[in-house]
């Protein structure tokens, strides 16, 4: 397998970053538009772009509970609260230029991006308290 490039380094490295930056902005009171912002300006200070349909979503009995679907971009018409107990995702997907993703067809959950680009992802739940967010998806020892 051929060594894998700085570039491609660099995009893992800063899509975990990406997604600290967003769990950083979590507290009862806040805004859910301040993860999206705050992911959105990170990836435009390093000249990447953030896929636009896939988003951050809540937690509870089941995936994509309220609030269903999380934006990880600027978005506008975010108005919503987090509240103190609030289970939710921070999943932003950063890009080398892609805008938003496709499923291949016959193929469950294969996605490519458009315009096609490499494009990472991280992910943690977790649940919004006066103390911070608590990662509940964090590894032991991380």
């Amino acid at each position: 397998m051929p060594p894998v490039t700085a570039k491609v380094k660099r995009l893992c490295r800063d899509g975990k970053r990406a997604m600290w930056t967003g769990i950083n902005q979590v507290k009862p009171g806040g805004e859910f538009a301040d993860i999206g912002n705050a992911i959105g300006a990170f990836a435009r200070k390093n000249r990447y772009s953030l896929i636009r349909n896939l988003a951050s979503h809540g937690i509870g009995r089941s995936l994509h509970e309220e609030p269903a679907e999380l934006s990880t971009w600027p978005d506008p018409s975010e108005r919503r609260l987090i509240s103190d107990g609030h289970v939710f995702t921070v999943e932003p997907f950063l890009s080398l230029g892609g805008e938003f993703a496709e499923e291949e067809e016959d193929q469950d959950w294969v996605l490519y991006s458009i315009p096609q680009a490499l494009t990472v992802q991280f992910e943690h739940t977790l649940v919004a308290t006066r103390n911070g967010p608590l990662i509940l998806t964090l590894p032991e020892g991380e």
